[in-house]
């Protein structure tokens, strides 16, 4: 018996809607990364992008455990000692708080053209509000999934 192999017009996409409030960044990241690979379907197929397309609202909620708030982040501007840091807790309270669940899930997908294909897939707002009302997204209470996920204070 041979291994099915999934063809590009079997594929089946989803619209996944998940509220972010509340939950852990890494919990919720890692969660996100298994549905835009595809790794939650039985026909999962390492080489195509046949993943789920993915709503997180209220990035600007997501909670971090022990001190990740204090931890930096660092990029390079590109010219000589150009090297710059911002707090994971600035960036969430500064102008693009969703950046940090993008790099959370961006970090845990494997490297490649095929995941930067499936980013393209996430959506990530700071708020509630969102434009994809038209797609009808199934909503995916992470919260419900385990008690790990939400932060007890």
């Amino acid at each position: 018996m041979k291994t099915y192999s999934l063809k590009a017009g079997e594929i089946d996409k989803k619209w996944i809607l998940i509220d972010a409030e509340g939950i852990v960044l890494g919990r919720l990241a890692s969660i996100i990364a298994m549905r835009l690979r595809g790794k939650h379907k039985a026909t999962f197929t390492p080489h195509m992008d046949m993943g789920d397309n993915v709503i997180v609202i209220n990035a600007d909620k997501v909670q971090l455990t022990g001190n990740k708030r204090a931890k930096p982040n660092y990029w390079h501007t590109g010219y000589p000692g150009g090297i710059k840091s911002r707090t994971t807790g600035q960036i969430l309270e500064g102008k693009f708080p969703e950046r940090v669940v993008m790099q959370a899930v961006k970090r845990m997908l494997p490297g490649g053209p095929l995941s930067r294909e499936q980013m393209t897939h996430l959506r990530v707002y700071a708020g509630t509000e969102h434009p994809h009302e038209a797609q009808q997204p199934e909503v995916l209470d992470v919260r419900a999934m385990n008690k790990k996920n939400t932060r007890s204070a």
